[in-house]
């Protein structure tokens, strides 16, 4: 499989470099909403409020672009690969599972941001912002999982 890698056309580069861009975003976010989650339960009811609208926020504007960029990175890059119809390596197969089951996960914490984002304004959403800081936790470690799928390329 190395070898494919090797002989990869020059075509690939590009969306193959989008995609582990939006990956690379992706985490880092996730990771910032999942940090700024934990150290709000441990704070103060007005630190605690900040750092979940911090944690909200940021899965509206980071966590969410990076999965499209990621996503559509993804799609480009195995539309230029041109694999043979019979090949089905398991890093891919893993890559679509943690992306598609990702993208209702993502799409859950972006409406728990919206409506945690409004209650924020009261005093509230404390609840959701940790529920989306949990969602981003799981995701983190499915992502985990699809990251050493690519770069170890399981048979």
């Amino acid at each position: 499989m190395s070898l494919l890698a090797a002989i990869r056309p020059d075509s690939v580069n590009f969306p193959l470099f989008l995609h582990v861009l939006g990956a690379m975003l992706l985490v880092g976010s996730l990771l910032a909403v999942g940090i700024a989650t934990v150290l709000g339960w441990r704070a103060d009811r007005e630190r605690a409020s900040g750092l979940t609208r911090f944690a909200l926020r940021t899965v509206l504007i980071g966590v969410l672009p990076a999965y499209i960029l990621m996503r559509v990175g993804a799609q480009w890059t195995e539309a230029k690969e041109d694999f043979p119809e019979d090949f089905e390596p398991a890093w891919l197969g893993i890559g679509y599972i943690t992306a598609d089951a990702g993208a209702v996960l993502v799409l859950v914490s972006v409406i728990l941001a919206v409506i945690g984002l409004r209650k924020t304004r009261g005093g509230g959403g404390l609840g959701l912002g940790r529920a989306a800081g949990v969602i981003s936790f799981l995701l983190l470690a499915a992502y985990v999982v699809a990251v050493w799928a690519m770069t170890a390329k399981p048979t």
